[in-house]
């Protein structure tokens, strides 16, 4: 069939008036890779690649620093994470699976 109609939620067809639902598009799984292009996934450990300033403090965090099981998050820092008990958000670049 070519002749249809869009809508925001159904479709209609031009010659006999039939609608039916549009089926939402499905989404895209978020992809997150580390350093090396390793897939990161919720609950996996990562170790750092880089020494890291943390704003606000006068410490920050070394290279080799292993952390507590991660979690994916949407935004800029895509890592959610504890590292030397300290609560960090982190960019994937930084880190690599350990």
């Amino acid at each position: 069939m070519t002749e249809l109609l869009e809508h925001a939620d159904r479709w209609e067809c031009v010659t006999c008036g039939h609608e039916w639902e549009r089926e939402p598009e499905p989404e895209k799984a978020r992809v997150v890779k580390d350093a090396n292009g390793n897939v990161l996934a919720d609950g996996d450990c990562v170790m750092l690649i880089k020494d890291l300033p943390l704003k606000g403090s006068s410490q920050g965090l070394k290279v080799g620093t292993k952390s507590k099981p991660i979690k994916l998050v949407d935004g800029d820092h895509e890592i959610s994470c504890r590292m030397d008990g300290i609560a960090v958000g982190l960019k994937a670049c930084f880190v690599k699976k350990a």
